[in-house]
């Protein structure tokens, strides 16, 4: 009786158990379940056959045999001629006469990196094409082509024409040399230093892959907060082993510039910029970094910023210390992508300021090839910020955006937040640079001013855990960040769309729920964390958790209460002509709504303005009222979300979903912490109660005061 007790709960497990670690993110090429879709696909797609024999080439021909064979169940046959329905790709150069003069007027269209793929007839043949005028872009092309199939889309008639909008398009890794990775919340970092050059992971091939499935062309390797030693000899040839295996998928590999080097790595005394001698070992080690990468990008400058070297050490300027790099690498064709993020102890008044005022008075001065690398935000990666003024005062200057796709403000790798409703906020934000309808995407995408240059960044959420993101819903992010890298003006509905789809399922009753779920998400974190324009009330130095009343930090901008200023009379920090007049940084017609509290949006109130705990927003109710209800709303939308997700065991593998299912929950209890300890801190100073339909905390203040996360990832 026993045995057949165990060999039934054996069975049970076996049947309950469907596997998938979500290795493949996106990428699934999960057989399509619509037979009569399936079967318009293979009817349509009988052989392929490849113009070119180049690494990138060969490359496109695997994906699409690993596509295929899974998607469609089959590989397609490899043909030598082109015959009728057949998946023709290569570049430009290795068309035909014929199938030249059919597409020339869209080849016309697009740049080096952009694809054409089309419904071509030719001596009678149907066939689809796949072209561009490189080898990295019929990759794109191909890519774009498994997701049509991927998100279940018709492949009749085919006339797409596209290019990526931004030049640069990379991920920072803030990945250091030990493997550890600052704001790193998927474990450790996926370069093994250790074992390069001589040992390629697979992971390096298949991180390849996902970058060039979603359009990202660039890798910076290692953390802003630099280590000199990665400019060593010995570092350079790891950087080689990896940048051979990134070329194929038109990925070139970047580098942190620890200013400091000449002194660390090449024993002078200085590192001042103009030094003859400190810009004869630049141009010696970049001569050296080229020999070895040919393709290699350029560098990544952190410099004069919480406690990183730079030129201001030496009394010189941030184009000083740029334009020394920029020339250093200009005939190698690199780039300097220069951050802009500076604040510091000094400047007491207001840190939303200092980026602003160090930088702007430089406008024009750069050289060519140098982009001011600036936030979103000018704190730092909040759960909602304005957006920079620098993005609407510096036109004859480069501005490359800098987002964070790692989720240091926003819970971690535990909260389900969909970021791509973040980064398209702040794209489409008017800066009246040049008078109404000048975005930031404008700005960033170089069409406001005829930029030559243009770029974007991305703090990467990617460690060595087998889901790459630690948390398989946010993959997405990465994915979505990728996306509006190519193109700023897509929406994120569509976005949320395409990667449901490549990632779980096409099915209605999974995709109409979870795509809401996803779109939704991060305003309930903004409303479970930082509602009405509150922010940086992290616990400080691992930002997990609230910590609205730390006040006993050394330098006063680390400490949440500086950016609150939570009292008797009122909360929020006064930015308008009245207090900091950090407004008058923005143009006249943005400076004017943020500078009035009643034109002020409500997202914003507290960024800008110090008001009274009774206040009357909008709907009639109190700030105070008003705060507490946003809490509340929060904790009710992750609820939703859980409730949401209960729903979607039918359509979701049994590992992703009980992952996910746990996240969800753990993400319920932290907005619930979250409300709690921020509503018991304020209350002492707005001395009123709760409003009706608010949930009474679970513990004191005292005891949220008390929880201490030493150990806290990321860190």
């Amino acid at each position: 009786m026993l045995k057949k007790v165990f060999l039934l709960v054996l069975f049970c497990i076996c049947i309950n158990t469907s596997a998938n670690n979500g290795y493949k993110l996106w990428l699934q090429y999960k057989l399509v379940e619509n037979e009569a879709l399936r079967a318009n696909y293979v009817s349509n797609l009988k052989a392929i056959h490849a113009f070119g024999d180049s690494e990138t080439i060969n490359m496109a021909m695997n994906e699409l045999d690993l596509g295929f064979s899974g998607l469609l169940g089959t590989p397609l046959k490899h043909s030598k001629t082109i015959n009728n329905k057949t998946l023709v790709f290569g570049s430009e150069s290795f068309l035909s006469t014929q199938l030249k003069s059919k597409l020339q007027s869209d080849l016309n269209k697009i740049n080096s990196e952009g694809f054409v793929i089309k419904s071509v007839q030719v001596a009678g043949n149907q066939n689809i094409v796949i072209t561009g005028k490189t080898d990295v872009g019929v990759l794109y092309g191909v890519y774009h082509f498994l997701r049509l199939l991927q998100t279940n889309q018709s492949i009749e008639n085919l006339n797409i024409v596209d290019s990526p909008k931004i030049d640069i398009r990379v991920l920072n890794h803030w990945d250091n040399l030990d493997r550890t990775v600052e704001r790193g919340y998927a474990g450790f970092s996926i370069w093994d230093w250790h074992r390069l050059p001589g040992y390629i992971d697979k992971r390096y091939i298949d991180y390849a892959r996902a970058n060039a499935s979603i359009g990202i062309n660039g890798t910076v390797l290692t953390n802003v907060n630099a280590n000199a030693y990665i400019l060593s000899e010995a570092y350079i040839e790891k950087v080689k082993a990896l940048a051979d295996v990134f070329r194929p998928y038109g990925i070139k590999v970047y580098l942190t510039a620890r200013f400091s080097a000449p002194i660390e790595l090449g024993g002078l005394k200085t590192a001042d910029p103009l030094d003859k001698e400190v810009i004869q070992w630049w141009k010696d080690k970049t001569a050296e970094i080229y020999k070895a990468i040919p393709d290699f990008g350029g560098f990544l400058v952190k410099a004069n910023s919480e406690g990183q070297p730079g030129p201001q050490n030496y009394g010189r300027n941030h184009v000083d210390g740029a334009n020394m790099l920029a020339e250093v690498v200009a005939p190698y064709n690199g780039i300097v992508m220069w951050r802009a993020f500076v604040y510091s102890e000094h400047d007491p008044e207001d840190r939303a300021k200092q980026a602003y005022d160090e930088f702007v008075p430089y406008d024009g001065q750069f050289k060519d090839n140098v982009l001011v690398q600036v936030k979103n935000g000018a704190i730092d990666f909040q759960p909602r910020e304005p957006f920079h003024p620098m993005f609407g005062a510096m036109p004859k200057t480069p501005l490359m955006m800098e987002f964070q796709i790692t989720q240091e403000y926003l819970g971690f790798s535990t909260h389900t937040v969909f970021l791509p409703e973040l980064f398209k906020e702040v794209l489409e934000e008017d800066t009246w640079q040049k008078g109404k309808g000048s975005t930031v995407a404008k700005v960033v995408d170089g069409t406001l001013s005829n930029k030559k240059l243009t770029g974007i960044a991305g703090v990467a959420n990617i460690g060595n855990d087998i889901n790459w993101t630690g948390n398989t819903m946010l993959q997405a992010n990465w994915y979505g960040y990728g996306r509006l890298a190519w193109n700023p003006y897509l929406e994120p509905k569509t976005i949320a769309d395409e990667w449901l789809r490549c990632t779980f399922s096409n099915n209605s009753n999974f995709i109409n729920p979870v795509e809401q779920m996803l779109l939704d998400s991060r305003e309930a974190v903004v409303n479970y964390m930082t509602p009405l324009g509150l922010h940086h009330i992290m616990d400080t130095g691992h930002h997990y958790g609230p910590g609205p009343w730390v006040s006993d930090l050394s330098r006063p901008e680390w400490n949440p209460k500086y950016y609150h200023k939570a009292d008797k009379l009122g909360v929020g920090f006064d930015r308008s002509k009245s207090g900091s007049h950090a407004t008058g940084q923005y143009k006249s017609e943005v400076a004017n709504v943020f500078d009035n509290v009643e034109t002020c949006p409500e997202k914003y109130l507290l960024w800008f303005h110090h008001l009274p705990w009774d206040y009357k927003l909008k709907n009639g109710k109190s700030l105070w009222d008003g705060m507490a209800l946003k809490y509340q709303e929060g904790v009710n939308q992750v609820a939703d979300m859980n409730a949401t997700w209960s729903k979607m065991k039918p359509y979701v593998d049994a590992e992703r979903y009980h992952e996910i299912s746990m996240f969800l929950k753990i993400q319920l209890n932290e907005a619930k912490w979250w409300r709690d300890a921020c509503l018991l801190y304020f209350q002492q100073f707005s001395g009123e109660d709760l409003p009706a339909g608010v949930e009474s905390p679970a513990h004191t203040l005292e005891y949220y005061q008390s929880l201490k996360f030493p150990y806290a990832p990321g860190n």
